[in-house]
């Protein structure tokens, strides 16, 4: 009796081109292989299933009662073996898929949200789980398959993950609108060292920064009366004191009531990508979302 862990499925394929042609050198010329090399195959075969399957005839083969036994099942199988092995065809309107990003706040407003509108436009099936990210814990989710995407810095990125630069950031002096210090429309390096400031800490309690270190290399030092772990917050904050903060710009676009002054000396920005692990590297649904977050990046 023939044992399918010991038959050659390649062999399946021979038979069945056999079937076809019911000519050895037809099948061979269909299979792009030699004639010998089909006569040892059908050899081969004859031994794994106990049967002569083919005889030969004036004008070529002919298959015995058990090959037209076996011919059915063994063409559905090619078949349903060749679907199998088809790469897969992403619709994005017709995809059920539920995407885990791991973002910060910030990414959350600058690049989640622009993402978001594109994306319950042309895939509207899909779903989006978004979570905290965790730098320490990153790589490990990732390879678990707990998180798809994280929206992160390259310095903070493993150097296992693949990634793909979204955009690079600067940074903007804000206040509210009707702030005393707006009066001339721009801030003066005094002015932006004697007004208090706010200050964003994803870690908590921090009352230095970025800017604070250039200060320093300046010579100068600014007032931080308050440190909140959140952007949203500081947008409520600010529209309702006389603080002043240095954040990104692009999260100033969904900011309302607040004015973007440019500040009185240069502090370096930082870059944002996008990054995912190995193991969906390849996949055609997560290369379409990798791009629609690249293009809803740059229309901003």
């Amino acid at each position: 009796m023939a044992n399918i862990k010991n038959l050659d499925l390649n062999l399946l394929r021979v038979f069945d081109t056999l079937m076809d042609e019911k000519n050895v050198s037809r099948a061979a010329e269909k299979l792009s292989v030699s004639q010998p090399a089909v006569s040892g195959m059908l050899t081969r075969l004859r031994h794994s299933l106990n049967d002569q399957l083919f005889i030969r005839s004036q004008h070529g083969i002919v298959p015995t009662i058990r090959a037209q036994a076996l011919s059915g099942p063994i063409k559905k199988l090619l078949r349903e073996l060749d679907a199998v092995l088809e790469p897969t065809v992403f619709i994005p309107h017709e995809a059920e898929l539920t995407l885990s990003i791991a973002a910060t706040d910030y990414s959350l407003n600058a690049i989640v949200e622009p993402f978001l509108q594109a994306l319950r436009q042309q895939a509207p099936k899909m779903k989006v789980a978004v979570r905290w990210i965790n730098e320490h814990e990153l790589f490990e989710q990732m390879e678990r398959g707990t998180i798809d995407f994280a929206l992160t810095t390259p310095e903070a990125a493993p150097d296992e993950l693949h990634s793909r630069t979204l955009f690079n950031e600067t940074y903007v002096c804000v206040l509210r609108n009707e702030h005393p210090l707006l009066e001339n429309k721009s801030l003066t390096l005094d002015q932006f060292c004697n007004v208090e400031h706010a200050i964003v800490s994803y870690v908590g309690g921090a009352f230095e920064g970025t800017t604070d270190t250039v200060l320093r290399s300046l010579g100068r030092q600014r007032r931080v009366v308050l440190s909140v772990p959140s952007f949203l917050s500081l947008a409520s904050i600010l529209k309702n004191s006389d603080l002043c903060a240095v954040v990104p710009k692009r999260i100033m676009k969904n900011m309302h009531d607040l004015t973007t002054v440019k500040l009185p000396f240069e502090v370096p920005g930082f870059t944002k990508i996008v990054a995912w692990h190995e193991r969906s590297h390849d996949s055609e649904a997560h290369r379409w979302v990798r791009e629609l977050l690249s293009a809803t990046c740059k229309e901003i």
